[in-house]
């Protein structure tokens, strides 16, 4: 697997390189061919720093969309995104999920315990980003929220009573290095590299993930 972080709380994530927002966004697109597009982002305010969405209890400061037309900005073209973040060189950036893959989202606990046990079976992983709210996000190939219901009832489970969320078509994660007010900036678990540019499906990733959620319910 590749450069992943060991399946354990404890374990140090690996530090962003010091790119711009802009050059990543780029990146994104241009490497990836993710479609992206720019969120709120982080004012200063009487010392402090608040989301541009003008919300000082902002659930998700500097990290959400900035307007409710989002969709409709998401691009997977380098030179649009350029230009979008060249517009506003401090821009959260935001990935749509239904497009060239969906995630899994899970709790940081369970999804460190998912991580160690998917090495162990070897598995394949695609990118995976740690957010400062403590939640994972495992990318996989587009059509895993259909999926995953009916996967975890096979697997005994029902899927009210697994914290494990599919996001798919409407729905968004937080790219690297995007900061989430005070609280930190999203990094990778698992990076992107050549290696995992095809993405595995959810069904491979579901029973360990499935199992890590459970396992973190019952430790709660």
């Amino acid at each position: 697997m590749e450069e992943m972080i060991a399946g354990t709380t404890a374990a140090q994530v690996p530090q962003q390189r010091g790119q711009s927002l802009l050059e990543t966004a780029v990146r994104y697109a241009e490497e990836r061919h993710w479609d992206v597009f720019p969120g709120t982002w982080l004012e200063s305010a009487a010392g402090a720093q608040r989301c541009s969405c003008g919300d000082a209890s902002c659930p998700a400061p500097g990290a959400h969309p900035a307007r409710p037309d989002w969709a409709a900005q998401a691009t997977g073209s380098a030179s649009a995104a350029r230009r979008m973040w060249q517009q506003q060189p401090t821009a959260s950036i935001l990935l749509p999920t239904g497009l060239t893959f969906d995630a899994v989202s899970v709790p940081e606990s369970a999804g460190f315990l998912a991580l160690a046990r998917m090495e162990r079976m070897a598995l394949t992983l695609g990118p995976v980003t740690l957010a400062p709210d403590r939640r994972m996000q495992f990318f996989v190939l587009p059509g895993a929220a259909a999926k995953i219901p009916g996967v975890v009832r096979k697997l005994g489970w029902s899927p009210a009573s697994l914290d494990l969320v599919a996001l798919g078509e409407g729905n968004y994660v937080a790219a690297p290095p995007t900061r989430f007010g005070s609280r930190g900036a999203v990094q990778w678990a698992c990076r992107p590299t050549p290696a995992n540019r095809w993405l595995p499906d959810a069904e491979e990733l579901v029973p360990p993930l499935a199992y890590a959620c459970g396992r973190d319910r019952l430790d709660r």
